[in-house]
């Protein structure tokens, strides 16, 4: 149901998928899809929260105690970086983009179901980093904003507009701003 969704989402657009061409795709009936999704907004929330936990979960860095601060940090950077310059990745962010304006549901479920659940672990890492002493951080959500800002400049701006990274490039953007964040917050840097 859920590829099925993910398809029509984005070759038709949110506004022009129904639950019943949902249904019908995934050759299930109305009856099943709804008993496993609310709503259309909710089958669209389901899809970018599976996506997000699959791919752009920090746990395996924060859970690497070997890790320093950079390469904890360029890790996570280029994990999420990778992830949103997929192509179906982009392809429904682009949804969301267009449609967002007549149906506000889809990018509050958008955002907070994808960039929002990866700010607040990152604003967690973030502060428990502080509380060691290891990170200057007065304000963890701010400081996660500005990490995530640097990531969705450049390599990924350029993405959008259809300009593919080059070889290295994702890497590269990763480690830098693991440099600058830590230039900004690392005590006694």
């Amino acid at each position: 149901m859920l590829e099925a969704a993910h398809a029509l989402f984005v070759a038709q657009g949110y506004g022009a998928v129904s639950m019943d061409g949902v249904a019908r795709a995934a050759g299930v009936s109305k009856a099943t899809l709804y008993a496993h999704f609310s709503s259309k907004d909710a089958l669209f929330a389901t899809i970018i929260n599976d996506a997000c936990r699959r791919n752009i979960a920090i746990d395996p860095f924060v859970q690497d105690r070997a890790l320093d601060l950079h390469d904890t940090l360029a890790g996570m950077a280029e994990r999420a970086l990778t992830f949103i310059l997929q192509p179906e990745v982009m392809a429904i962010h682009r949804v969301v983009i267009a449609e967002s304006g007549r149906f506000p549901e889809l990018g509050r479920a958008f955002y907070d179901n994808g960039p929002a659940r990866f700010r607040q672990a990152l604003a967690g890492w973030i502060a428990q980093q502080a509380e060691a002493g290891r990170l200057d951080v007065a304000d963890p959500d701010r400081a996660a904003d500005q990490f995530m800002g640097m990531l969705r400049s450049g390599v990924y701006l350029r993405a959008t507009v259809g300009i593919a990274p080059v070889a290295g490039e994702v890497a590269d953007t990763a480690r830098a701003a693991a440099e600058t964040f830590l230039r900004a917050f690392e005590h006694c840097r």
